[in-house]
């Protein structure tokens, strides 16, 4: 490899490097919604030139984790708790059409895949990782939406989850310091046994449910903390 190619390869590692530690930070909240991204800073802290760190926060503007803004400041994408109603609505007809569709076409190897994810959920549920929890959560119900056989359905679902999964962290911690215990275990596993039994109307109500499960402890978070220093940005 000449010296050129040498370059950039190293360039896109450290790209990478930047970008996937600060995609961690921002979803597990270790980076505040609304925290600016200097990038001078960051070149500092990575070690390495502004390019790479320019390089990686395009591509978290790209996911809808940062806003590059007209002064050419970068901050962690706001939670925007005002359009929340909207997103679950979204959520909502996504959740209950890929679980449909799944239940209707899964195959056999579907399942067993589904069976797997939700055993990873489970097990980093007994972790107590949020962001390992939030993971494999997206991961379980992108095993649905496979099995739904529709891959436009299934892209708009994922963008969705990736969208959301701040807001799962603060469902869990909810969920953990009200000492409901089950974090969406059981509905998890009524899910795939709708599948299963190809229950369609059974996966299309357990899928609302879950959705709206997600939404009110994710509101009542929010009520609890109202008047306490929740930072969720300029959105809110």
């Amino acid at each position: 490899m000449d010296e050129d190619g040498e370059g950039r390869r190293v360039r896109g590692m450290g790209s990478r490097l930047c970008h996937d530690t600060l995609r961690h930070e921002i979803l597990s909240l270790v980076l505040q919604p609304g925290q600016l991204l200097d990038e001078t800073t960051l070149a500092e802290r990575f070690a390495m030139s502004r390019s790479p760190v320019r390089e990686a926060l395009i591509r978290l503007a790209g996911e809808d984790l940062v806003v590059m803004l007209p002064n050419r400041s970068t901050i962690v994408a706001p939670i925007d708790v005002q359009a929340f109603p909207k997103y679950v609505e979204a959520l909502d007809v996504a959740q209950r059409m890929n679980t449909r569709l799944a239940a209707e076409l899964r195959s056999e190897a579907d399942l067993q895949a589904i069976a797997a994810r939700q055993a990873e959920f489970e097990a980093a549920v007994a972790t107590g990782d949020h962001l390992a929890m939030s993971g494999a959560n997206k991961a379980f119900h992108m095993a649905i939406a496979v099995a739904g056989r529709n891959p436009y359905l299934a892209a708009f679902y994922e963008r969705l989850l990736d969208q959301g999964r701040r807001m799962l962290h603060l469902h869990f911690d909810y969920l953990e310091r009200t000492n409901d215990g089950y974090l969406l275990t059981d509905e998890h596993r009524l899910m795939l046994e709708a599948i299963r039994e190809r229950d369609v109307d059974r996966a299309d109500a357990l899928a609302h449910s879950h959705t709206r499960q997600f939404r009110d402890n994710f509101l009542r978070f929010m009520q609890e903390n109202h008047l306490q220093a929740v930072p969720l940005g300029a959105g809110a």
